[in-house]
């Protein structure tokens, strides 16, 4: 029995189950009247258990559902920044002629609040970045991704990162960096052109992996305290940084 035919035979079944309810009903009570006057309430307040089912417990069921996504893509967001995210925004920094300039803005601490975070959200969206790829070491940056691409690729895999659109930019940026940067074969010997068309690369996956950093950053603040106290002290972006917990007296 297919799908189609089992549905088939559920409605069928329900309809006549109904029909044999109310013709039972009007053979024992013998008051058809009543019957048809109920019959015609239920039919009235349909409408409104549609509404109810379909539109107010469906829509609360799929938040509850969604949330719990967002929770697990945040759990593959952190392994990213742990195995991949942290040592490429090092790698990126080498071609960042404003790199001390963005990091007054990113020196986040524990006291940060939420609209120290969608200030400094909003900054990095708007931020002009300065990058040059002939200012960085480019033969570096290849290896680097060169090393990471399995990794990369499999979470590109996880269909359920499709759920979260920012992210998704995020590994298709770094995954066409990394494919433009294997695809040359004497990164020493590039044109000027072609360099400047790097620097369009890096910059795009520059600014989404800032960007996607932050809003990580600001979810272990909101829900994970103790992950966000390591984050903190291990912030690329602060050049005092160190997992040490050191006392201040």
């Amino acid at each position: 029995m297919n799908h189609r035919t089992w549905y088939l035979v559920l409605v069928l079944s329900l309809v006549l189950f109904s029909v044999l309810s109310y013709s039972a009903q009007i053979l024992i009570f013998r008051k058809p009247e009543d019957t048809f006057f109920y019959l015609m309430q239920d039919i009235a307040f349909l409408p409104i258990q549609v509404l109810i089912v379909t539109f107010i417990i469906n829509e609360l069921l799929t938040r509850r559902e969604k949330l719990s996504m967002i929770k697990k893509l945040n759990m593959v967001i952190g392994v990213f920044f742990s195995e991949l995210g942290n040592g490429l925004i090092h790698k990126l920094f080498e071609f960042d002629n404003k790199l001390d300039e963005l990091r007054t803005h990113l020196i986040i601490t524990d006291k940060w609040s939420r609209q120290d975070f969608d200030n400094a959200t909003k900054l990095v969206k708007s931020f002009a970045y300065g990058v040059d790829s002939k200012k960085g070491h480019l033969e570096g940056l290849k290896l680097f991704l060169s090393e990471k691409r399995p990794f990369l690729l499999t979470l590109m895999e996880n269909p359920n990162l499709l759920e979260h659109e920012a992210f998704t930019d995020l590994l298709l940026a770094v995954s066409h960096l990394t494919e433009e940067l294997l695809a040359r074969t004497d990164i020493k010997a590039l044109p000027k052109h072609d360099l400047d068309h790097l620097s369009v690369d890096i910059k795009r996956a520059y600014a989404a992996i800032i960007t996607e950093w932050l809003a990580y950053m600001r979810h272990m603040k909101e829900d994970y305290p103790f992950l966000y106290s390591f984050a903190v002290r291990t912030n690329p972006f602060n050049p005092e940084a160190s997992p040490e917990i050191k006392y201040t007296g």
